[in-house]
């Protein structure tokens, strides 16, 4: 791909989710691409995740959810995976406290690139109110100093990017697509480090127990084949992946990632976006030649 970047350089890549396991799911691919290339990310769980689960008791589901965003941000070769444990999972609000945390992780990653889900859409409150927060605090983060002072403002507004809520699929635009065929088995070893989710909380609902295989290829095949819509390339990606593929490419990529420019975004130039997504950088055709 690219040259590994160092110092100053390297991109800092916040992606936030109301719960453990979201930011693998909606942008596992693309953050393990950002690291392999040598940038920084972050995960960030604005709940402690406590109400996923059938059988186990919360507290314990809080310790166990937390060891594995840790395993999974081990298996991506991301910086960080967070999980916040002062809000229990459906209990998220976008009140000012929460707004302020955000304000202060945003601005201590230093982001570059702010990743997170529809403030306005999505049958899951927890997570219609995680964008709606990040889209609160999006005014505060740079420039204005004298809000959260205690942590400085950043001297330029991050990208934000939102992430296509599963139940949002039908309303959302694919404006960048990231191609993760390379990083599709980090991906997915992410989402087995999450297993109280995939292989017991997730499958119980879908009446699946019985279907969870134990070896790690038939796992994978499960995995691919009960999330299809978190890995699969559609139809409404096809314009963005030509963009930054090149027509020839686009037509042969099987697994990818859509990102929405928020509305409260900036929206960056060509220029920018081969700054920012240095994966989009084809040898031929794409964005690179626009």
């Amino acid at each position: 791909m690219t040259k590994q970047p160092t110092g100053d350089k390297a991109l800092r890549i916040i992606v936030i989710g109301a719960h453990p396991d979201e930011p693998d799911i909606y942008a596992g691919g693309t953050a393990a691409l950002f690291a392999e290339l040598g940038h920084k990310v972050k995960f960030l769980s604005l709940t402690d995740g406590c109400g996923g689960h059938h059988e186990m008791a919360a507290d314990e589901l809080v310790r166990r959810r937390t060891l594995e965003a840790k395993e999974a941000a081990k298996r991506l070769g991301i910086e960080e995976y967070e999980v916040l444990t002062e809000v229990h999972d459906g209990d998220l609000l976008p009140d000012l406290p929460m707004r302020q945390e955000v304000i202060r992780q945003i601005r201590r990653w230093q982001a570059d690139i702010v990743i997170t889900f529809h403030p306005d859409g999505g049958s899951h409150a927890d997570n219609r109110y995680a964008g709606k927060v990040v889209s609160d605090a999006a005014s505060f983060v740079a420039h204005v100093r004298n809000v959260v002072p205690e942590v400085p403002a950043l001297s330029r507004s991050p990208l934000y990017l939102l992430m296509p809520d599963y139940s949002m699929r039908s309303r959302y635009t694919a404006d960048i697509v990231i191609d993760i065929a390379d990083a599709l088995e980090k991906k997915l070893l992410a989402c087995d480090a999450h297993a109280s989710q995939f292989y017991e909380f997730s499958a119980w609902g879908r009446d699946m127990l019985h279907e969870v295989p134990e070896s790690w290829e038939d796992k994978k095949d499960y995995l691919l084949r009960g999330w299809a819509q978190f890995f699969d390339t559609s139809e409404e990606m096809l314009p963005a992946l030509i963009k930054g593929y090149g027509a020839e490419r686009a037509g042969q990529i099987r697994y990818a990632e859509p990102f929405e420019i928020a509305s409260y975004s900036r929206r960056p130039d060509d220029e920018e976006l081969k700054q920012l997504f240095p994966m989009l950088c084809p040898s031929s055709g794409g964005i690179n030649h626009q």
